[in-house]
């Protein structure tokens, strides 16, 4: 049996859902069982004060830490001690497997601004966040945590088999789930599950599960093991990329030299090549090479035709592929208007810096990708001088803005944003 302790000061909060579908017959044939434990029972106050002023001042209330610590006392074996917090580990289907080893757990549901820092010191308690937002207290997360440990536990879904086939149970998605009728409005159910084929279906569901996760949650892929049939099906299905939506720029006027003043670059060989090929790598719209100087556009433009129809061509066919990407433009406005025309819009422009401080962030731009086209620039020397950040629509914070280094090649912070950006979606 799993039992959870839960601290908190809605105890109310929790009777209801836990009474309430499998969680409530787990519960009557004894899989989990809950205990409710109200800090305001442990206040020693006539008031049964639960919190205090924080100390430096400041709005709301901080939950004190004497009733807290007697709740925590008041349990026999309390287990792993978890806080639910927003600022803890993140809890996913990995955490759950973790978690529904133990015997013991207790939940302690901050309220107010949240609880005395000390308090996780003082008990050895782990925070565990449930996403990326704010409730109103950790009753809800809670609740969350709680089903998603139960349901791994043994019998609680009926089914063995159940458990292993929802979604993230493989890192994953879960296929999508049909029922009778097999017409219902013109409204077809895949014919593959109505073939008794069970191999069919097995793969049918999978490359379904691939697709699902590919589609809403890219970056789950680069976390899940996936076999040489899964990468091979992923290359060859038909998916709607928001890595077309994206282009490079690799801009060499203006740019700024190392005393920062305005300079033009010269062109870089290994930039152009590497570039290039992460374009190829995560199927990018197109990478600009932007210069007015018209040696250097030649200088360009022989590497290219090596590449597409010289020598090159017969020796290295991924190459071609990769080149066959890179465009040359004499100034911003060309390249901003040579994607306006492909796309049917104009592209939000991102300007990138080492520098300074982002308004958008990868994923925000990941957003911005499935509606319209982005151009992404890149500076070559010490940097895009300054009118071009300026005149950008959306800054990309730096890669590293807390390391004292932070001093990448252009092409290395070209791979590692565009990674960020698309990940397994591109």
């Amino acid at each position: 049996m799993l039992n959870f302790h839960l601290i908190s000061i809605f105890p109310e909060f929790f009777p209801g859902p836990l009474s309430c579908g499998l969680m409530g017959k787990a519960v009557e044939r004894g899989i989990v069982s809950y205990f409710l434990i109200n800090p305001r029972d442990f206040a020693l106050d006539k008031h049964r004060s639960v919190d205090d002023r924080p100390y430096g001042g400041g709005p709301g209330m901080v939950m004190s830490l004497d009733p807290l610590i007697r709740s925590v006392e008041s349990i026999p074996d309390p287990g792993r001690i978890l806080v639910l917090s927003p600022g803890g580990r993140l809890f996913d289907q990995s955490m759950a497997r973790e978690l529904s080893a133990e015997k013991n757990l207790t939940l302690v549901c901050g309220r107010y601004e949240g609880i005395d820092a000390r308090f996780q010191q003082i008990v050895s308690a782990e925070t565990v966040s449930i996403g990326d937002y704010v409730l109103n207290g950790g009753e809800s997360g809670a609740l969350c945590l709680m089903e998603a440990v139960s349901r791994l536990q043994t019998s609680f879904m009926g089914s063995a088999e159940s458990p292993l086939e929802e979604s993230f149970s493989s890192g994953l998605f879960d296929h999508p789930h049909y029922t009778r009728p097999a017409d219902y409005q013109g409204a077809m159910v895949p014919e593959v599950l109505l073939s008794g084929n069970h191999q069919e279906i097995s793969r049918w569901r999978r490359g379904q599960a691939l697709l699902t996760t590919s589609a809403g949650r890219p970056d789950l892929l680069s976390k899940t093991l996936l076999t040489p049939e899964d990468a091979s099906f992923l290359r060859q299905a038909s998916r709607t990329k928001a890595g077309r939506n994206l282009y490079l720029g690799l801009m060499h006027y203006p740019v700024l030299d190392k005393r920062n003043q305005r300079t033009a670059v010269s062109l870089t060989n290994m930039d152009i090549h590497d570039i290039a090929r992460v374009s190829c790598s995560y199927g990018l719209g197109g990478f600009f090479i932007i210069t007015p100087l018209l040696d250097q556009q030649e200088l360009a433009r022989t590497l290219i035709r090596h590449w597409r129809q010289g020598a090159g061509q017969k020796a290295n066919p991924d190459r071609v592929r990769a080149m066959e990407l890179v465009e040359i433009a004499s100034d911003l406005q060309e390249s901003l208007t040579r994607i306006e025309d492909r796309c049917g819009k104009p592209p939000r422009l991102v300007a990138t810096s080492a520098r300074g401080q982002g308004s958008a962030t990868c994923r925000d731009l990941w957003s911005i990708l499935h509606e319209d086209p982005v151009f992404l620039l890149f500076g070559t020397g010490n940097g895009l001088a300054p009118e071009v950040i300026q005149g950008a629509d959306e800054v990309l914070p730096p890669l590293r803005a807390g390391s004292p280094y932070n001093h990448l090649s252009v092409r290395a912070a070209a791979a590692v944003t565009v990674d960020r950006i698309l990940g397994e979606g591109g």
